[in-house]
């Protein structure tokens, strides 16, 4: 069954066993109540009655001396007397006019013997006679010996506990009616966002979501999906799950358009090396077979060396790759003591002669600054982050490589007065093959791993790389701990 049906069904099933429990209990109640009337009128009557019997001798106690002496014509009431001397005998007088033509019934002597079957020697019982139906009497024995039974018609209580039990049975129908037409519309407006998330699923569901760039615009309406409620808290969690696969589908896209701009980067960057490769190589083989002697020495010596410089290329490139690879296993970081005022000098006085044209200064303090880390990759960091902003900035640029301590914290900053980063790559700067060229010029381009290895090795050592630029303006900033809570311990490289 849905789950309106279950609400629906168990909702109106425990409101009707309350309202049966209810119209039981009323009717004992009410029940028990005109029985105590009832019973209460009939013992102020056999009083009464019994005090007439008293006054007549028991050898002529029966019903015709009794009436003459007194006539007891208490509508509805049942009188019997039964004595040795004057024998047994009984009357029955109507309860309203109409009955029975208002003329009193004698008793049977089968009523007779009821009455007395249901006494059995108690003071009161009930007794139901076939032709008058049921009555309460009660027995009492009179001061002349003769025993009196009075009683009067339950009829009224029975009609009373069957008008009740109708009525509360019709208002029991009715209200259970009413009850499901307003909880079937409750709960259908209860669950309506429930249908609203199931909808948007069902939606969502039916669009391609494995392949090209996909978004997802289906959302459940905000009217389903007040947080407030427990249906809509539903309907809101789906709309943040639905927020969150979009934004993942977008990122998957984004590194999906990267991940084939650097094949297409790394396989111009290899094509090249190989060309050249086996050009010279073919030069060579050529040069062997047509040429001799000091020549085809010569010419073959020039494309050996071809070959070994592209050779080098092609291997520096497959090590950039190896080495993200092992970062992101967390090897490749050997921990030791690094002097980075003595890394920062070294690192400027290698990046000095590679361009003459800039304008090459130092800020360190006097006393080293000491990090635990790896020295060899720090130094790859500091490499990296000098090697571009040499290559992104023009002759003339004067840049600046400092080192500082800030509080528990060791900061590395390369500084540089160039055009300054274009803010349309600068979010995806550090991402791995990002490139802020896309000619794949040797002296512009390259492979866009070198910001992403710096960042890498930076986030190893448990510090970060973040960056600031405007035109004029344009600052890398390494921020490492004196003392990392904790170095991982390391495989050595290679």
């Amino acid at each position: 069954m849905s789950l309106q049906t279950r609400l629906m069904t168990a909702v109106i099933g425990f409101v009707s066993l309350i309202l049966v429990i209810v119209a039981v209990i009323t009717s004992a109640l009410l029940g028990s109540t005109l029985e105590r009337q009832l019973e209460d009128r009939l013992h102020s009557y056999s009083i009464e009655v019994t005090r007439w019997v008293s006054q007549v001798p028991a050898q002529y106690a029966n019903m015709d001396t009794i009436l003459e002496i007194n006539d007891a014509r208490v509508p509805g009431l049942l009188l019997a007397v039964s004595s040795t001397e004057g024998g047994t005998s009984g009357v029955l007088f109507p309860d309203t006019k109409d009955e029975w033509g208002g003329v009193s019934q004698k008793l049977t002597s089968a009523d007779l013997e009821r009455i007395d079957a249901a006494l059995g020697g108690q003071r009161s019982a009930t007794v139901t006679l076939d032709d008058f139906g049921s009555y309460m009497v009660i027995a009492q024995k009179a001061a002349n010996g003769v025993n009196v039974v009075t009683g009067l018609p339950r009829t009224e209580i029975q009609n009373q506990l069957a008008t009740l039990l109708t009525v509360i049975a019709l208002a029991t129908i009715g209200g259970l009616i009413l009850l499901a037409l307003t909880t079937a519309i409750t709960i259908r407006v209860g669950l309506r966002p429930l249908r609203a998330v199931a909808a948007t699923a069902t939606r969502v569901a039916n669009q391609p979501l494995d392949r090209g760039e996909v978004e997802i615009t289906e959302r459940v309406p905000a009217s389903e999906a007040d947080p407030r409620t427990e249906t809509g808290l539903v309907g809101a969690s789906l709309n943040t799950l639905l927020d969150h696969v979009n934004d993942s589908l977008a990122s998957r896209q984004k590194n999906e358009e990267r991940m084939r701009r650097f094949v297409a980067d790394a396989s111009h960057e290899l094509r090249t090396p190989l060309s050249s490769i086996r050009g010279y190589s073919e030069l060579s083989l050529r040069a062997l077979k047509q040429q001799g002697g000091e020549a085809a020495v010569e010419s073959t010596t020039t494309s050996l060396e071809r070959i070994q410089a592209q050779s080098l290329r092609m291997t520096s490139l497959v090590e950039d790759l190896l080495l993200l690879a092992r970062l992101d296993e967390g090897r490749e970081l050997v921990y030791g003591t690094v002097d980075l005022t003595q890394l920062a000098l070294e690192g400027l006085s290698d990046a000095r002669p590679t361009a003459a044209d800039h304008h090459w200064n130092i800020e360190a303090p006097d006393e080293p600054i000491v990090v635990v880390g790896d020295a060899g990759r720090m130094h790859q960091v500091v490499a990296n982050l000098l090697a571009n902003a040499r290559t992104h900035t023009p002759a003339g640029t004067s840049i600046t490589l400092s080192v500082s301590r800030e509080g528990d914290e060791a900061v590395l900053r390369v500084h540089d007065d160039g055009p300054g980063i274009d803010p349309g790559v600068r979010d995806e700067l550090f991402a791995r093959f990002a490139r802020g060229d896309s000619s794949r010029a040797r002296q512009t381009g390259g492979t866009g791993l070198g910001l992403a290895i710096a960042t890498a090795i930076v986030e190893g050592h448990g510090g970060d790389l973040t960056v600031s630029s405007e035109p004029g303006d344009t600052t890398f900033t390494v921020r490492l701990p004196l003392s990392p809570a904790q170095a991982p311990t390391a495989d050595v490289a290679g």
